[in-house]
């Protein structure tokens, strides 16, 4: 029976090449948002150099991408290539899963030779397994056999090396099928959805929401970026910072709130000082309300409150909230500035009794003394 050696991958271990690699790339954010995050890292995977990107700002996915594959050797590869994203991710996939040597479990292994491990487990595995989120902890060898223990979200577990590479690569063609649909479906922006998804937030159709803005970001965020963007007339980006708004709500309300809160910054690019800032900023207050980040809310509420007209609706419940933010931080008097500031913009006793009694069991008596003082009472003994 053939003894069981175990080798430590530390000297080859790969996890956050991809962000690392990231800083040191200064169009980084933009690659990602055209060509989508993982196709980006399997581009570089695959060292595919793109030297330009021609964006179509109203579908992405439609763009041109620039570029040839460095490094292989192969005269052709480094003839530039113009593709759209589509069928650049699909350039890209193919080489990928085609170009990696098959396993091998009859080569000698030892363990202080890192280029011999990395030959054994294969290259672009080792880069494929963070993408997905795994961690690569240790090699395995028992005769032929050659399995990995590796962990993923804190779960260890051993798998056959010939499995976990078909693991990763059908989920590498999965990615594909899914970047193939969302082109198909196509990302064009039409404002008319606007009025359609806030009739649906008003009946708390979150789903309907998603359904008819969530292909807005990515193209939004794309666009943003461009001249065109930024000479955007006024109404349009009100409009779009508006269905935004919804957006990130719908995220927020379903259980996403850090994809909401990404949606809702985006929202105040778009809202700027606009009529839309201070629902955006409200919104976004909310979001992290709702997530426990009362002193994170702060900025935001505040902002909204500014905005806000005077004597409004808007004002005085953004008020209030920031009231609420100052209570669960125990800031007594900040809470009670919020307050007077939400009952002169027209807050009702009603909506301001929860965060009243807690002020005057917080300040107590001197609360009620001084009350009694400003609105011309007699003060008690």
């Amino acid at each position: 029976m053939s003894k069981l050696r175990t080798i430590v991958l530390d000297r080859i271990r790969t996890d956050g090449w991809f962000e690392r690699l990231g800083e040191s790339i200064g169009s980084f954010q933009t690659l990602c948002e055209v060509l989508g995050e993982r196709f980006f890292a399997f581009s570089l995977i695959e060292q595919a150099r793109v030297s330009s990107l021609m964006i179509d700002r109203f579908n992405p996915d439609n763009s041109l991408v620039e570029f040839c594959f460095s490094g292989s050797g192969e005269p052709d590869d480094e003839e530039p290539e113009r593709l759209s994203v589509v069928e650049f991710r699909r350039r890209v996939v193919e080489r990928l899963l085609s170009d990696e040597p098959p396993v091998t479990t009859t080569t000698p292994v030892a363990a202080d030779d890192a280029e011999g491990l990395q030959r054994h487990i294969g290259a672009r595995l080792l880069l494929l397994a963070p993408i997905y989120g795994f961690g690569v902890r240790e090699l395995l060898l028992e005769g032929r056999a050659s399995s990995l223990r590796v962990d993923l979200d804190g779960e260890e577990a051993v798998i056959d090396l010939a499995e976990f590479r078909r693991i990763l690569h059908n989920w590498v063609r999965e990615e594909l099928e899914r970047g193939t649909q969302r082109a198909a479906a196509g990302t064009a922006i039409d404002l008319n959805q606007v009025a359609e998804a806030e009739k649906a937030a008003e009946e708390n159709r979150w789903e309907k929401v998603i359904q008819l803005l969530g292909s807005w970001p990515m193209p939004l965020a794309v666009y943003w970026r461009t001249p065109e963007g930024q000479m955007l007339p006024e109404a349009a980006r009100q409009r779009i910072a508006e269905g935004l708004g919804l957006l990130g709500t719908a995220c927020g309300k379903l259980g996403d709130a850090t994809q909401g809160e990404e949606v809702m910054r985006l929202a105040v690019q778009y809202a700027q000082e606009g009529v839309a800032g201070a629902r955006i900023f409200a919104r976004l207050g909310r979001i992290l309300m709702d997530g426990n980040r009362h002193g994170e809310a702060i900025g935001s509420l505040r902002r909204a409150s500014m905005l806000a007209p005077e004597e409004s609706v808007e004002k005085h419940i953004n008020l209030l909230d920031l009231a609420r933010c100052f209570q669960a931080r125990d800031s007594k008097m900040a809470t009670l500035a919020c307050l007077l500031a939400a009952k002169k913009a027209g807050a009702k006793p009603a909506d301001t009794a929860e965060v009243d009694l807690w002020l005057t069991a917080a300040l107590g008596q001197p609360l009620i003394a001084w009350q009694q003082l400003t609105s011309g009472a007699p003060a008690k003994a």
